[in-house]
């Protein structure tokens, strides 16, 4: 299934409402500025990920989504170790970056997991008029590569395509890359489109 540049721009629009919904949750609550973007958005085959996500290791939070659509899918708050460090460190008062993950860190990547997806979630939801809600969050700490084939694995849904959202965040001086991986049952993705190309007739 093909995108076109129209439909690019409002997913990545979409991911740009909700980083800055985002942003906002967290700068209140490390009592810190936290700027926040969405500068792309792909859509990829599944057969391709080893493309994208290759043997780092990395945090992975993982939702399933519920709602107006049923099932949906699978969206994942992914981040390599070492930018899960940084912002771990932000929030928990840390400065050394060569340590190992620890009960506290995986507690902060839930809650920074949870409110960079909620955020998400919602703004898709206001833009497309539907109800789109994350299941309890799980935490993986693993190759990247790995973690999406197991969460593959063991989903029985029909999930071809996903859509990555890259997430470029700053708080202070830290650059922390992470990516926002919406996994859509099929029938999903269809919906989803379907109600952005309507979205945008009635813009255009």
């Amino acid at each position: 299934m093909d995108l076109n540049e129209k439909q690019l721009d409002a997913l990545q629009e979409m991911g740009n409402i909700g980083a800055s919904h985002a942003a906002t949750s967290l700068s209140q609550m490390l009592m810190n500025e936290i700027s926040m973007t969405v500068p792309e958005v792909k859509k990829i085959d599944i057969a391709d990920i080893s493309d994208y996500f290759g043997e780092e290791i990395c945090a992975m939070v993982v939702f399933e989504i519920q709602g107006t659509i049923d099932p949906a899918g699978y969206i994942v708050y992914h981040v390599p170790l070492k930018s899960a460090i940084r912002m771990t460190n932000a929030m928990i008062g840390m400065q050394d970056e060569d340590r190992e993950i620890n009960e506290m860190d995986e507690s902060a990547l839930l809650e920074v997991g949870n409110i960079m997806v909620s955020h998400f979630l919602d703004a898709t939801a206001e833009l497309l008029g539907i109800v789109m809600l994350p299941s309890p969050p799980q935490l993986a700490i693993d190759m990247a590569h790995a973690s999406f084939e197991n969460i593959v694995a063991q989903v029985a849904l029909d999930i071809n395509e996903i859509l990555l959202f890259s997430t470029e965040l700053k708080e202070s001086e830290n650059g922390i890359q992470s990516t926002i991986v919406l996994l859509p049952e099929e029938n999903t993705l269809t919906e989803i489109l379907s109600l952005l190309d309507n979205l945008l007739e009635q813009v255009s």
